[in-house]
């Protein structure tokens, strides 16, 4: 599953590489669903490295002119040469090389516009969606959410399998249909915001009623699923009850040797034994909410 109120929900059919690359790189999503395009296609050092080569050449065939004047024992002119040359080696050493982050950074650009491109209308940006979907969108990441992180599904007392295939396919149809609705409910918006006649009345209203259909559609998906997280909040509460009387009653026998020992009143010893008693009503309550919670995991899928 993606980090909580992910900003950008993929297609589970996207390979998880790709996806992983799409939601790390939100803002350059943004600058690519704007128009933006990497501005170099592949890097080409050539220049570079002529320069770098150009200046060795120079700085080598100086120093040999430079070992022929001292051999002709000319040597303030040998000393000039040599001073040049190596300070023509040190600066061919020194000269910065193309910035390797800049490098990086246009790769990882071509790669995520490469990939964007090839798996356009596969992903979307909470930036697509308007207030009402975006509220929409939180609501439905917070109940996955929910079931994702409770004890109970780690453990395997959901079906943990299931929720990771479903839950994150009914976060894509959500965020895929609240897209949708977004666009033309601003495109609509657009269009009677500049006044119409009661002819197109006419035709905008039953337009108006069918978005409306749609995200009443789209809220009881949500509600079906903060359904289901309600029902594993509840086995989660129970979960943990357990396990904490669970730890309490093993711990039974030194309290009641202590009561013993310290000539304590012993009416305390029935009060602890109901721990056991305790144990039993929420081992009870764990199943019932759990088979409660399955039974609403059915229901998204219908």
């Amino acid at each position: 599953m993606p980090g909580r109120q992910a900003k950008v929900i993929v297609d589970p059919a996207v390979p998880g590489d790709v996806a992983a690359l799409l939601r790390d790189n939100r803002k350059l999503l943004v600058r690519i669903d704007a128009g933006w395009a990497p501005a170099h296609k592949r890097h080409r050092p050539l220049a570079g490295t002529l320069a770098r080569l150009a200046a060795t050449v120079t700085a080598v065939a100086a120093a040999m002119y430079g070992l022929a004047l001292f051999v002709a024992e000319r040597y303030t002119p040998f000393v000039v040469i040599m001073t040049g040359a190596a300070l023509l080696i040190v600066s061919v050493l020194l000269r910065p090389r193309p910035d390797a982050e800049v490098e990086r950074r246009h790769a990882l650009e071509r790669e995520v516009y490469d990939s964007a491109r090839r798996h356009e209308g596969h992903y979307v940006l909470r930036e697509r969606l308007d207030d009402p979907a975006r509220t929409l969108m939180t609501r439905a990441q917070t109940a996955i959410d929910q079931v994702m992180d409770s004890s109970v599904n780690a453990q395997g007392l959901l079906d943990d399998v299931r929720n990771g295939v479903m839950l994150p396919a009914q976060e894509w149809e959500i965020a895929r249909l609240l897209a949708k609705l977004s666009e033309l409910r601003a495109e609509h918006q657009e269009v009677v915001s500049e006044g119409v006649t009661p002819e197109v009345a006419a035709v905008a209203e039953p337009l108006a009623r069918a978005l409306d259909s749609s995200e009443r559609a789209v809220l009881a998906r949500v509600e079906a699923l903060e359904r289901y997280a309600g029902h594993v909040t509840d086995a989660e509460r129970a979960y943990r009850a357990r396990h904490q009387i669970e730890r309490l009653s093993a711990r039974l026998p030194r309290y009641e040797e202590l009561l013993a020992e310290s000539g304590a009143d012993g009416s305390a010893v029935p009060e602890l034994s109901r721990l056991t008693d305790d144990a039993d009503l929420l081992e009870q309550a764990l199943r019932d909410s759990v088979s409660s919670a399955h039974e609403a995991f059915r229901h998204l899928n219908d």
